[in-house]
């Protein structure tokens, strides 16, 4: 008991002494990989390019190119790290929030959806049109009515 202790003193001194700065150096991070999110320059471009104001940064367009640029990045990491699960989830969460963004702009302003499709080249599956629906239900609604009415019989003479 008294041995592990010990041991544990003299590794964790040991791990404390690498932290401390040698010769006034101040410790700095080891280097990592690019990080996925985007970085500040990045956004900044993408806010002036999409804005529709001066003091836009929050607009449908500006928000859809922001999220469509995180998933490139996210996308590119996810080729190399397959197994990064909590990635994949964060992924799929931006994905939808760009679906709902998207299909906001469409119903709102379809002149800018459709100009922001184009310039930030997303396939987009078009949605059956609005009413198509009501209306299959409609004609259905109809054709069962038509069915269960009875048909007169015309009279005869006689």
């Amino acid at each position: 008991m008294v041995v592990k202790l010990i041991v544990k003193r003299r590794l964790l001194g040991c791990a404390l002494n690498r932290l401390t700065p040698a010769n006034d150096q101040t410790w700095q991070p080891s280097a990592k990989g690019p990080s996925i999110v985007l970085n500040k320059k990045k956004k900044e471009k993408i806010i002036a390019k999409y804005k529709t104001h001066s003091s836009d940064t929050g607009s449908s367009p500006v928000q859809i190119a922001i999220l469509t640029e995180e998933i490139k990045e996210l996308t590119k990491h996810l080729k190399s790290h397959k197994k990064d699960f909590s990635s994949r989830r964060g992924l799929l969460k931006k994905v939808a929030e760009r679906r709902r963004l998207l299909n906001y702009l469409r119903r709102e302003d379809e002149k800018t959806y459709h100009s922001l499709i184009q310039d930030l080249k997303l396939k987009v599956l078009e949605p059956k049109i609005e009413g198509e629906k009501e209306k299959k239900l409609a004609d259905a609604i109809e054709e069962v009515e038509a069915e269960t009415e009875p048909e007169a019989e015309p009279e005869v003479e006689e």
